[in-house]
């Protein structure tokens, strides 16, 4: 599954048609917080880092960060696609440095 068909299926899951975008940003950051949670406990608690749960809540992330580039009309291709772009010139420009 690519990027764009994954933006397609995930949105025919979204419930609701009020304020998709701000529930879309605040899920977005609540679960980014429950990612960083489990990091934080496996690096300063010493808890197993739960693979599964790690995927599970790395997938409410992209499920959330779909929506709102599909509320934008914006491809998540082409976030994907920019970001790799950005990311190349970094590096490019901190090799030449």
């Amino acid at each position: 599954m690519n990027f764009n068909e994954y933006q397609k299926a995930a949105n025919k899951t979204l419930r609701g048609n009020e304020q998709v975008l701000t529930n879309c940003a605040l899920g977005l950051g609540s679960e980014t917080g429950q990612v960083v949670d489990l990091v934080k406990k496996y690096t300063f608690h010493g808890e197993e880092l739960n693979r599964e749960q790690l995927v599970k809540e790395m997938g409410d992330v992209l499920w959330y960060l779909s929506q709102i580039a599909e509320w934008n009309n914006v491809p998540f291709e082409e976030v994907a696609d920019f970001n790799i772009k950005r990311l190349n010139k970094r590096k490019d420009a901190m090799l030449k440095d």
